[in-house]
């Protein structure tokens, strides 16, 4: 392994980390009330509603664009590191300041994650490097948040559900 790269990992991770554009543009479009469309440069678009009736709340989003992003690098790793996922799930609950500025301050995710003889010294090894290398939405966060990560592991025969 070359000594600028430790974890080995880094070619695995290339296919998307290093198609990153430094600057992202997003726009977001009022619809009415609380209802605005997001869009993505890519054409996808997302819902906010701050009632939640419309679309999702911003704050739920950002909850799924951290599990989605630590998702993303963690089936990552788990394949270069040879493991068999069957299923990857995760859930996250969020606690929220009670004054404004409602931000974060606790997000609790629960991974479950089934294949055939799972290690989970090397998925405890992917959850980390996520956490402290890779994630990108967990880094632009605040740095008082406290993100506790536990996982389920399930055996799981991979006969003809094998994803990866």
């Amino acid at each position: 392994m070359a000594e600028n790269n430790p974890d080995g990992l880094n070619d695995s991770l290339s296919s998307y980390k290093q198609n990153i554009n430094p600057v992202v543009k997003t726009s977001l479009v009022w619809q009415r009330d609380l209802i605005f469309t997001g869009s993505t440069p890519q054409g996808y678009e997302i819902e906010f509603d701050a009632n939640a009736q419309w679309g999702c709340k911003p704050t739920e989003s950002l909850l799924l664009s951290l599990a989605g992003c630590m998702g993303i690098d963690i089936m990552t790793i788990l394949t270069k590191m040879r493991l068999k996922i069957a299923s990857f799930r995760i859930e996250t609950k969020g606690e929220r300041n009670e004054q404004p500025p409602q931000y974060y301050k606790t997000v609790e995710m629960v991974m479950h994650i089934a294949g055939k003889n799972l290690d989970p010294v090397k998925v405890e090894r992917a959850i980390a490097l996520s956490r402290n290398k890779y994630c990108s939405v967990f880094n632009s966060l605040r740095p008082d948040l406290v993100l506790n990560i536990r996982f389920v592991l399930e055996d799981k025969d991979l006969s003809g559900d094998e994803k990866v």
